[in-house]
């Protein structure tokens, strides 16, 4: 099976049943964790072991690639005042092997990338993965808790929305608007250090 789509999903406090049952919905034949901590004290189920081995009796194959596509970067240079910066650690070189991986992976499963919060414009899933994965020219769809498909533009547009950046503007272009508005959910939901968070990081 190749796909031209990858899929991502929030595992929120569902059930594992529910969980499952969104997977299969849309065909779903192989998870990608993206999380930096697999680990979760209000879902339990979703723990790294117990959501590998849960999937696996399901018939969904599991990989974990939060080393390489989680936001918790030990890398200083990630970090601008203790929050990550996401345009740099999208060019790091584990972050640039995960990509490749989701892609590889994608000539042959299905793939739904899986992070925590159930809202996708609340994770780096959306506002940092997807947009990476989208300049390579593959699609991305976001599956959300009541299980219905949002495609990554609709979830833009509805970014945008957010901060009544969605209307045409004589001073800035759509991508500009779209820059904007990433910039400013990325300072939202960007993951903070305090140990990073130190004068002379070196700058863009």
């Amino acid at each position: 099976m190749t796909s031209s789509t990858i899929f991502t999903i929030g595992h929120s406090a569902h059930s594992f049943s529910i969980f499952q049952n969104l997977l299969r919905k849309h065909e779903i034949t192989a998870v990608a964790d993206v999380r930096s901590m697999p680990v979760s004290r209000f879902a339990p189920q979703f723990n790294r072991d117990m959501v590998k081995r849960s999937l696996y009796d399901s018939g969904i194959k599991y990989v974990y690639l939060g080393e390489e596509l989680g936001v918790r970067s030990s890398d200083a240079t990630c970090y601008v005042d203790g929050r990550v910066q996401y345009s740099r650690l999208a060019r790091t070189s584990e972050f640039a092997k995960g990509i490749r991986r989701l892609l590889k992976g994608a000539q042959t499963e299905r793939i739904a990338v899986m992070c925590t919060e159930q809202e996708p414009l609340d994770c780096h899933r959306t506002v940092l993965i997807a947009r990476v994965i989208v300049e390579h020219g593959i699609a991305v769809e976001h599956i959300h808790g009541d299980g219905h498909i949002e495609g990554h533009a609709v979830a833009m547009q509805r970014l945008m929305a957010r901060f009544d950046l969605a209307e045409d503007d004589l001073l800035y272009t759509p991508a500009q608007r779209l820059e904007m508005a990433l910039s400013r959910q990325e300072r939202r939901i960007a993951y903070f250090n305090e140990e990073f968070r130190v004068d002379g990081v070196a700058g863009e």
